[in-house]
């Protein structure tokens, strides 16, 4: 296992569509692997594999609180077949180090994918599992949390973006 970089804005790789997992293979466990490591050492609750560098269609959540036993769920070729109603919820994203906007989404999803065993499932989410499904299933598609942010709350995410770079090359 190993910690991988995360791919931050505007790195244009976070932008390219992912392509299919043919099936789940040594290396793709391989894969899951450091994308887990990467994820809580970062830390954060969700982790495309687009975020570090590999153009797969795969990401991880796990949701549960810090006082509370993991809950790490594999997506693998996932697909929201439907969305119901609508919520904002204040998002951060591992590529958007210090950027948290209120992004409106579905309240509820209906996620089918292949998890880490080779296995379909399907499942309804809601609350933060469902916002953290969409937001990790929109980087397989090349979408950023801005893309779901007014103009003015774009600019100012990449303005703090910015700064962030020109800071850390002091």
């Amino acid at each position: 296992m190993a910690i991988r970089d995360i791919l931050q804005y505007p790195d244009k790789r976070l932008r390219n569509r992912a392509v299919p997992v043919g099936a789940v293979t040594a290396e793709v466990t391989r894969l899951i692997e450091d994308m887990k490591e990467t994820m809580y050492a970062a830390p954060g609750c969700g982790l495309a594999a687009p975020q570090i560098g590999v153009s797969l269609r795969l990401f991880i959540v796990d949701t549960a609180a810090e006082d509370e036993p993991s809950d790490l769920r594999v997506f693998i070729n996932p697909e929201i077949v439907s969305r119901q109603g609508k919520v904002v919820w204040e998002e951060g994203c591992l590529s958007f180090p210090g950027v948290h906007e209120d992004i409106e989404r579905a309240a509820k999803v209906v996620v089918r994918a292949t998890n880490e065993r080779g296995e379909p499932v399907e499942f309804e989410a809601e609350g933060l599992l469902g916002v953290a499904v969409q937001h990790e299933n929109d980087h397989l598609d090349g979408v950023l949390m801005i893309d779901h942010m007014g103009v003015l709350k774009r600019r100012m995410a990449l303005r703090k973006m910015q700064k962030r770079a020109t800071s850390a090359e002091l």
